[in-house]
């Protein structure tokens, strides 16, 4: 008789404060309450080890040993930038690894946290889009990377909080991972987690627009939604998914968002990119769309642009607008009672910079290949692509 096989343990960061209670009294059959301890060891202590929880009894940490485990990923490299900012490569299984990038600033510290191996998007100014897709992160993947930058940093939540906002910006769509993200997030906000506000916790979206609705109803995180035009030609030139998902359907979304969540707002992010959507006609149209959501929201300033000049990669078509022009794109906005901040480049002698973030993908699409042939016909070799 063949002995039953050996479930597989449960590795602690894939679970937020619930699960992990319904883990301790589902499975290990101890209180609710020592979840919060074990929670408090990991992500405040940032202890990994089951034996080194003292308050634990020894029956306990047995129990722990034999069903679960506390497996976070594995740095590959720490790159700093003369600014402050660091990028982390950090290893996801053996063949695919991800960036997260750490921006400090005057009483900040933001961490920009990758959702995806790779991208299924397909934007064409960003150069993670260039390397294709792999998979989505699990839940210990992106919670993962939050606990490894708070422990180089020596953040200590409710203490020193070197920590202070998490967005939900690197590597991938975010809502195209809905519940690993969702969860994640969860940890990040909770006491028990990283203590960090709703407000500090920010989700970016190119505007997958059922999931949108669907995070108003499961989470009260800020939103940032990847605009980067204010027509529909334009949009689905640089944002693909703006075919499935037009710009009414899209702001309509946010309308929603908004209206679910009293007092709050949505920022609207515009990469600037020389001669093509960095017009005064641009700026014109992307102001009239700020109104029109501001009127249908019934709220002054429901809608905040966030402008950011591109940042260029190698075999990149496009250009960085001049500081003239992204002064008169501003200029302009502002004159028609906009809402409008100029996002400071941070980290780009380290390519670590927006839209800049690439890991070691190993592709599922044509894109990488593709990418590749572009480098050579323009004689560019670039080992990272």
């Amino acid at each position: 008789m063949e002995a039953a096989p050996v479930a597989p343990r449960k590795n602690i960061f894939d679970l937020d404060r619930v699960s992990l209670e319904d883990f301790f009294e589902g499975v290990l059959g101890e209180k609710r309450y020592r979840a919060h301890q074990v929670m408090k060891w990991i992500h405040h202590r940032y202890v990994t080890d089951f034996d080194e929880m003292t308050d634990l009894g020894k029956v306990l940490r047995a129990k722990l040993q034999q069903h679960a485990e506390v497996r976070a990923p594995m740095v590959i490299h720490e790159k700093p930038s003369a600014d402050g900012t660091i990028k982390w490569l950090i290893g996801m299984d053996p063949k695919n690894a991800i960036e997260a990038v750490y921006i400090p600033d005057k009483g900040r510290g933001t961490l920009c946290v990758s959702s995806q191996v790779g991208c299924a998007l397909n934007c064409s100014f960003c150069s993670t889009a260039t390397q294709g897709f792999n998979r989505n992160l699990t839940t210990a993947e992106v919670i993962g990377q939050v606990w490894i930058a708070a422990r180089q940093l020596g953040n200590l939540p409710h203490q020193r909080r070197r920590l202070t906002n998490v967005v939900m910006m690197g590597m991938g769509e975010p809502l195209m991972n809905f519940d690993n993200v969702v969860r994640a997030m969860s940890i990040m906000r909770d006491d028990l987690g990283y203590g960090l506000a709703n407000k500090r916790v920010t989700l970016s979206t190119a505007g997958m627009v059922p999931m949108i609705d669907k995070l108003g109803e499961v989470s009260d995180v800020s939103l940032a939604v990847s605009l980067h035009a204010a027509n529909d030609e334009l949009r689905t030139e640089l944002v693909p998914l703006n075919k499935k998902y037009p710009i009414e359907q899209l702001m309509a979304a946010c309308q929603r968002y908004v209206k679910r969540k009293p007092k709050s707002s949505i920022t609207f992010e515009y990469t600037l990119m020389k001669g093509v959507n960095d017009q005064p006609e641009h700026a014109r149209q992307l102001a009239r769309l700020m109104r029109q959501f501001d009127n249908a929201t019934q709220m002054k300033d429901a809608g905040k642009v966030n402008l950011i000049p591109f940042n260029p990669f190698p075999g990149t078509r496009f250009e960085r607008s001049s500081e003239v022009d992204i002064r008169a794109f501003q200029k302009l906005l502002q004159e028609a009672r906009v809402l409008t901040t100029v996002r400071r480049t941070r980290g780009d002698d380290i390519d670590a910079a927006c839209g800049q973030l690439k890991g070691q993908v190993m592709d599922r699409t044509r894109r990488q290949a593709d990418f590749r042939k572009t480098l050579a016909a323009q004689g560019v070799n670039d080992a990272s692509a």
